[in-house]
């Protein structure tokens, strides 16, 4: 499989570690090997100096981004090309907001889970039990 996600200028980035964790952002500038300057204004992340093991890349690009741009064309390119709607389409996006979910629940809410598990399970089991038996007559 060829990588395709590159540290580029106008890449779109997921905050992992931080007060901005799990907001988007996007690379204005390329610092060094180990930092870039990203803007966030669309989702009040400030700019600021990142590491890249604090970020993940994602697929969006925004296109046409000159270096060091201000954070008023940010805004514009991100709003332009919905990048919050494209995100919250994804998998990652869903998948990252279950799991949100699933850590805020209570115990109450946590056994309502479980008994409808369970209840699932013995619904698919029956189903399997009775085809079996009619496949063997």
């Amino acid at each position: 499989m060829v990588f395709t996600r590159f540290v580029e200028i106008g890449r779109v980035v997921l905050v992992n570690t931080g007060p901005d964790a799990g907001k988007l952002c996007v690379i204005v500038d390329v610092i060094d090997q180990r930092r870039a300057l990203v803007d966030g204004p669309s989702t009040n992340v400030k700019r600021q100096a990142m590491n890249f093991s604090n970020m993940s890349l994602t697929t969006f690009v925004l296109p046409k981004l000159a270096h060091s741009v201000h954070s008023k064309k940010v805004r514009q390119a991100f709003d332009s090309e919905k990048i919050l709607e494209k995100w919250n389409e994804t998998a990652w996006a869903k998948k990252l907001r279950t799991r949100t979910v699933r850590r805020n629940l209570t115990d109450f809410d946590r056994f309502k889970v479980k008994r409808a598990k369970q209840k699932k399970a013995r619904l698919i089991n029956g189903e399997v039990k009775k085809r079996r038996r009619a496949s063997k007559q």
